[in-house]
């Protein structure tokens, strides 16, 4: 098999480095190499990213933008893990498991978007609501999530770990109150709702791992389920994909009634919690915030381009 010839354009932050890191041990896989005197320069990016068939974008919105502009050769494909094109209906959006529609544009494409953390979960839980005609596109959403601080790139990294670190970061840090959170246009167009549902997120003192829950009022949907019927609902729709894991009914009892936001953490599935009760539902995301968040989910997305396992090199 003819190696692919992988770039890394932004290969040393957070969400490059894992990149990187999974393709270790993948004979299949040929790592151009940037100088890294050079790594913000246009012309040698340009070369770079030329000279590949897959080339990932680990970068700021706006130099993924001028990454893709700097794509002449109509043979490259480009994996953008930014916030700057999943909106864009040109691109393929990188959830494969939403729909054969979702795989299929991920599979013909040249320009994918990776989706953000947050946003997986809540699409994971909104989209096939949604589609399937259970939530109004209208219903007033509300979402609850808390994150390791991996998530938050370097500097909120550091913040975290440096030697003798602010106190406050011993507790949750709640951020994004202005509702201003960068996922939230995807978490509205990607679910087909139309308004931006109302975003709560957090961050804590670990590194990986999430849960993000969205609440629904049983008397607002346009069929009324109960929660075994609604756990029923989400095991057949992700029947049979191997990053999806709806928990057995009752999990959160079993569990003592609570569950850990790191417990996924190194694993790049995802899992899907039902529970509740006749009058308010609550379903729930678990899942690493660099794994099915981001790299991993950028990595599933390269293995159907090039038409291998979508595991290959990933833990599940």
């Amino acid at each position: 098999m003819k190696k692919a010839k992988i770039f890394i354009d932004g290969s040393e932050g957070t969400t490059g480095l894992r990149i990187n890191e999974r393709f270790e041990g993948r004979e299949e896989i040929e790592i151009l190499k940037i100088d890294p005197e050079k790594r913000k320069d246009p012309e040698e990016r340009a070369k770079m990213i030329n000279s590949s068939d897959i080339t990932f974008l680990c970068l700021p919105d706006a130099a993924s933008i001028e990454a893709v502009s700097l794509c002449t050769n109509p043979d490259v494909t480009i994996i953008d893990a930014s916030t700057a094109h999943r909106t864009n209906p040109d691109w393929a959006y990188g959830f494969p498991e939403l729909s054969g529609e979702f795989r299929d544009k991920i599979r013909n494409g040249k320009r994918i978007a990776v989706p953000g953390c947050y946003a997986s979960g809540f699409i994971g839980i909104a989209y096939p609501l949604v589609k399937e005609g259970i939530l109004p596109a209208d219903y007033p959403v509300s979402v609850f999530a808390v994150s390791g601080y991996s998530g938050g790139g370097k500097k909120l990294i550091a913040a975290y770990e440096e030697e003798g670190r602010d106190p406050k970061f011993d507790s949750a840090r709640m951020y994004a109150w202005g509702q201003t959170h960068k996922h939230l246009k995807e978490m509205k167009v990607i679910s087909g709702l139309s308004a931006e549902p109302l975003f709560c997120p957090m961050t804590t003192n670990y590194s990986s791992g999430m849960i993000v829950q969205v609440p629904l009022f049983t008397d607002r949907l346009l069929k009324k389920v109960t929660p075994e019927e609604l756990h029923a609902f989400f095991a057949e729709y992700y029947k049979g994909e191997k990053f999806i894991k709806v928990l057995p009914f009752g999990a959160d009892a079993l569990a003592g009634g609570a569950l850990f936001s790191d417990a996924c953490a190194g694993w790049d599935g995802m899992e899907i919690l039902v529970t509740g009760n006749a009058d308010r539902l609550v379903v729930a995301t678990r899942f690493d915030n660099l794994g099915k968040g981001a790299s991993g989910a950028a990595i599933q997305c390269m293995n159907i381009v090039l038409g291998l396992e979508e595991e290959r090199g990933l833990v599940l």
